[in-house]
């Protein structure tokens, strides 16, 4: 059983243009929804490869899909696509989907830390096999480097009052848990009047891009998907922060293999916004192949 709603789905099968027979790859494979809507449009004579980074994603959602024979879920970074499709024998394929938000699935994994209205073990690893979690991040590093990760990932403005906060505290007690990073960082920055959002919300945001080395490994797959595509494949990229929008944005325009489709970025719309607060933050961007 998922939670996870796919964001924009009829704006992401439009924009990878899919036809009977091709071969996509979902990047973020997640709960599945994406995966599903691919599989289905490509039809029984296509195939979806669905990666995520998630061991327990992988597992999950192979079950939800065991009813689709075109689907082939692998447990890889997004990142190593080239290897992924090495190791299955195909050289190139006709899409790409991205989706870089969270799953509400991983939300709801209390052990996992991800959200901070659940007190388990402040991980926020998507693999937890790699890697060190957020936890241990936060006992080690100085106020400075940690104040600079919450600015530059998260957009807070308090990030220096809260690395202050972090360090004091952690003199103390370890901060180990969810609840006692979210409690601190609450206690230190006020709830704005005229935002919804909790007030751990970035600094949450900021040690989970830190922790998976997002943004290193999107910046990596914007460089090593676009000679995957075959001439006419499409790219298509959700983001939910603006970080990896302008990335994808700037990497679209400057490669020689694609052309830009969507000059600005397409929005979920208002009823998709009311139904999936999820996909109020959410940009879609596409580019084609085009023949080198």
């Amino acid at each position: 059983m998922t939670q996870h709603v796919p964001v924009t789905p009829g704006e992401v099968l439009e924009l990878l243009a899919i036809r009977e027979g091709a071969t996509l790859v979902d990047g973020t494979m997640g709960g599945g929804g994406h995966t599903r809507l691919m599989s289905q449009a490509v039809g029984p004579t296509g195939r979806v490869i669905s990666l995520d980074r998630d061991p327990g994603a992988v597992e999950r959602t192979t079950e939800l899909l065991a009813d689709l024979t075109n689907v082939t879920p692998v447990h890889a970074n997004y990142a190593n696509l080239p290897e992924v499709l090495e190791d299955l024998a195909i050289e190139r394929v006709d899409g790409i989907l991205l989706d870089l938000g969270l799953s509400s699935d991983q939300l709801a994994d209390r052990e996992r830390g991800f959200s901070f209205n659940a007190d388990g073990p402040l991980d926020l690893r998507f693999d937890p096999t790699v890697g060190e979690p957020a936890s241990k991040m936060l006992s080690r590093l100085s106020a400075e480097h940690l104040a600079d990760i919450i600015y530059q990932y998260g957009e807070e403005r308090m990030s220096r009052r809260i690395a202050r906060a972090v360090v004091e505290r952690r003199r103390q007690r370890p901060i180990e848990t969810a609840g006692d990073l979210a409690d601190l960082v609450r206690s230190v920055v006020p709830r704005s009047k005229n935002h919804r959002i909790d007030p751990a919300t970035r600094t949450f945001q900021a040690l989970r891009i830190a922790v998976n080395d997002e943004l290193r490994s999107l910046e990596v797959a914007l460089t090593r998907m676009p000679p995957l595509l075959a001439t006419g494949g499409r790219l298509v990229v959700i983001s939910f922060h603006s970080l990896e929008d302008r990335m994808v944005k700037v990497a679209f325009r400057d490669s020689e293999l694609l052309q830009v489709i969507t000059k600005k970025p397409l929005v979920a719309s208002a009823s998709e916004q009311a139904g999936n607060p999820r996909s109020r933050s959410a940009k879609i961007r596409a580019a084609e192949r085009v023949a080198s």
